[in-house]
């Protein structure tokens, strides 16, 4: 098994329930980990069989936030952990989704979820 992270992904989106929130896109950072398995054939060939893409994930992940609208944290973090869990190569994923300065005196309040 192989864990492979995708970290800092800085996207704008519209998050929150203030009515400032609900017409201004507000940044979040979002990190993610997946548990995979990585076939022998690829590690021998050093060649992209039957991996994995990572790539394709990430890019789906950006589509959803970026096109979206969410009030809670929480239901943005479990969306984005259900569209990666779509991948039948993903064994296991983890999602932490950051709100950069939803708190007055903190650097930013997140929400991880995980599962198989």
């Amino acid at each position: 098994m192989a864990r492979i992270k995708v970290k800092n992904l800085l996207l704008r989106t519209y998050i929150g329930f203030n009515p400032e929130e609900l017409v201004n896109k507000q940044d979040v950072i979002i990190n993610f980990e997946m548990e995979t398995a990585i076939s022998p054939k690829a590690l021998e060939a050093d060649e992209p069989v039957d991996i994995l893409d990572y790539k394709t994930i990430t890019k789906k992940v950006i589509a959803l936030v970026q096109e979206g609208q969410f009030k809670l944290l929480e239901v943005l973090t479990r969306k984005i952990l259900d569209l990666i869990l779509e991948d039948k190569k993903v064994k296991w994923a983890k999602v932490e989704v950051d709100k950069p300065h939803a708190l007055r005196f903190a650097k930013s309040v997140s929400v991880t979820m995980e599962g198989p």
